[in-house]
């Protein structure tokens, strides 16, 4: 007869004379998150407790935090070219004024973010 452990997929390692739950972290959990996925995690702790606590129990917690994580890096890369080119931040303009470029990107880097943020991370 299987344990209740068992019938949900669960798997025990024998350590001398005991069965112990092998309760290692899958191949999804062993991934760093990133500085996104880390942000909304902390979001849902403190600001949406009954999420956050449900998405640990239905074990969909971390695939949830690694595809917010990718898809901010994916918006990033697609928004900041997209919005340096709205605003006239070329290369003509790093070749000409290094600080003024600097300063520009950094910006725009900041408004990006700013949007990713109320728009995946804090919803």
């Amino acid at each position: 007869m299987k344990s209740l452990f068992e019938e949900h997929g669960g798997k025990y390692i024998q350590c001398g004379d005991y069965l112990i739950p092998d309760l290692g972290l899958t191949e999804q959990e062993q991934k760093p998150l990133g500085k996104y996925g880390m942000m909304r995690r902390k979001y849902l702790e403190e600001n949406r407790s009954g999420l956050y606590t449900r998405m640990i129990l239905d074990g969909t917690l971390m695939a949830h935090l690694q595809e917010i994580d990718e898809t901010c890096h994916k918006r990033l890369e697609q928004m900041i070219p997209q919005m340096a080119k709205a605003e006239g931040v070329t290369e003509a303009l790093k070749a000409k004024d290094q600080i003024a470029w600097v300063q520009k990107m950094n910006s725009l880097q900041a408004c990006a973010e700013e949007i990713l943020l109320n728009e995946l991370i804090y919803i």
